[in-house]
């Protein structure tokens, strides 16, 4: 009898643990982010002496575009032709209500196959779309998102509009494609006949935690618009915009309880505290020339590369891989995320607004300093001064884009393929297959990006 009682005792302890670790993660999560909303504010009010000066730079550049339009298109220079009308605030959001987008589940998603196509320098014809990635997990990305849309609307009718905006259509869902892929290529490593529920689990809590951690971004930035589609803030307002983000929070860790996997966990665990240190690590920061290239790292793991990650490994984990293959996968999540954030900091310069879904150059005009501003720092002392003044004179923020423009893209550009690189050796223990080799083709599709 002592035996079984000892296992009786064992298998408590676990519960018990896992019971507290989920306790210490909700509790921890609900204070962060009234800990993120605070730093917002105060950063907000901090700023406020300069808010008039950066508007009125902006509005100028605009106008500097808008008469520029009147020369021919081989007469522009490509910074000028980058260029678009800065819509107000109120413009885009009393648009956006009257007619939004059919394609709502963009809002949410980074990715748009109808932008992003990578093509090779040697055939177009090995064009790869994001859809041709997902083939190997399509089925499984189809009974992922109708669980996911019936999440919020079955348990609250309040929420139901929200659920259509938040999961409806067909979204790319770039992290819970990682997480399938990722479930079957370490699947078919151990041999595996096909990925079990935990895996299809662990890929809803991922887009969950996304989808909550950009809503509640819109609701600090009062963002109206995401990647050309309507938010949830501006669409139904900030209170049910916060009840959405909250209750995606409350039900990816009920997820995660489900699982009875503390490893699992303990790494979601550790991305909702990443989220929060990211975006107070940013809102502290703004207008910082001082701030380093680890320091931007760090930030950008924080906001982008924790949660695919520690997704990634979890899938590994219900796998049952060995740990150096744990370890790879985690890898393959972090440089991925690192070069993501980087193109995508990138794109904020290059892009148009009808490509990003808002003005170009509007991390550096709010002062959110990323890779292309940090290299143009080095190479040229003139932009210290006119970011530390918060670009004060309305023509200051035209000369800093083009600085950046000129001497910071292409060294950025080069640190993101470096980030690929790594992502690219952590796969080298899977064995060939469909789902690795679309992890593989990821890494391209992502540095694509900037093309």
């Amino acid at each position: 009898i002592f035996p079984r009682v000892r296992r009786l005792s064992t298998r408590v302890q676990d519960k018990v643990s896992i019971l507290l670790t989920l306790l210490s993660f909700c509790e921890m999560t609900t204070t962060l982010m009234h800990s993120v909303r605070w730093v917002g504010e105060l950063s907000t009010s901090t700023a406020s002496s300069s808010s008039s000066a950066r508007r009125s730079s902006l509005k100028s550049s605009s106008t500097y575009v808008s008469s520029a339009r009147t020369m021919t298109t081989t007469e522009l220079s490509p910074s000028t032709r980058r260029r678009k009308k800065f819509h107000s605030k109120e413009h885009l959001c009393s648009e956006a209500v009257k007619e939004p987008s059919s394609d709502v589940s963009a809002s949410f998603d980074e990715l748009d196959p109808e932008q992003h196509i990578f093509k090779s320098a040697d055939d177009e014809e090995q064009a790869c779309t994001i859809q041709e990635l997902m083939v190997p997990v399509a089925q499984d990305l189809d009974e992922m998102t109708a669980n996911l849309k019936n999440v919020i609307g079955r348990k609250n009718p309040l929420l139901i509009a929200a659920a259509d905006q938040i999961f409806g259509a067909g979204g790319k869902r770039l992290r819970p494609v990682l997480v399938l892929l990722v479930a079957r290529a370490t699947a078919a490593l151990m041999k595996l006949p096909d990925i079990n529920a935990k895996h299809r689990r662990i890929a809803e809590i991922t887009e969950m935690l996304h989808t909550a951690s950009l809503v509640h971004d819109d609701v600090l930035d009062e963002c109206d618009v995401r990647r050309g589609s309507t938010t949830i803030n501006c669409l139904y307002g900030t209170r049910v915009a916060v009840l959405a983000g909250d209750f995606l929070f409350a039900q990816s860790s009920w997820g995660l309880a489900q699982l009875e996997n503390l490893e699992v966990i303990k790494l979601i665990s550790q991305v909702i505290a990443d989220f929060a240190d990211g975006e107070i690590s940013q809102a502290t920061a703004l207008f910082n020339t001082n701030i380093t290239f680890e320091d931007y790292n760090i930030k950008s793991h924080q906001k982008t590369g924790s949660l695919i990650a520690a997704s990634c490994k979890s899938a590994a984990v219900f796998s049952d891989v060995p740990l150096d293959v744990k370890d790879d996968m985690y890898a393959y999540g972090k440089h991925l995320g690192l070069a993501f954030q980087i193109v995508d900091d990138i794109l904020d310069f290059t892009q148009t607004e009808e490509q990003l879904g808002k003005p170009p150059g509007q991390d550096l005009a709010t002062g959110n300093l990323t890779a292309p501003t940090l290299f143009a720092l080095q190479a040229d002392d003139r932009l210290k001064g006119l970011i530390e003044t918060r670009f004060k004179d309305p023509k200051d923020l035209e000369s800093a884009l083009k600085i950046v423009e000129e001497k910071g893209i292409e060294k950025a550009m080069t640190m993101a393929k470096q980030e690929g690189d790594k992502a690219r050796t952590a796969l080298s223990k899977l064995p060939d297959s469909p789902s690795k080799r679309s992890l593989d083709s990821m890494i391209t599709y992502v540095l694509m990006r900037i093309n």
